[in-house]
């Protein structure tokens, strides 16, 4: 059975930076691509960011181009999400996925963690 746990949100500055991590049990996140979600108030979940199994390739969502990177820790085990330059439209439940590809769409995902809130300030 493959759980997925997010860590890392929190409040931060207009401006500020975030670290989010996506840990996984049971077979491993080697074994699927992973995708970063999250969803403000009223909104519907969006897709922010996915990378590959292999790590080789990666998708950004437009309004996170150049602020955003992830990727693969292979010490921690981990999938991160480097969030940078952070907007007050940034906030929302970060969810991360495990899923067979490397879109941005819901759809493709099929295990997901419970999120993590980031909320930014202006």
């Amino acid at each position: 059975q493959l759980q997925l746990v997010e860590s890392g949100g929190g409040l931060v500055q207009f401006g500020g930076s975030l670290r989010l991590s996506c840990a996984a049990s049971g077979l491993g996140l080697p074994y699927y691509a992973i995708g970063w979600f999250r969803q403000a108030p009223g909104k519907e979940r969006e897709g922010v960011s996915s990378i590959s199994t292999s790590g080789g390739s990666t998708n950004y969502a437009d309004s996170v181009k150049g602020r955003f990177t992830i990727s693969r820790d292979t010490a921690k085990k981990t999938v991160d999400l480097q969030m940078n330059d952070l907007k007050p439209e940034d906030t929302g439940v970060y969810y991360c996925a495990a899923g067979r590809g490397g879109s941005l769409l819901a759809r493709m995902y099929h295990t997901w963690g419970q999120g993590t809130q980031v909320t930014v300030s202006s």
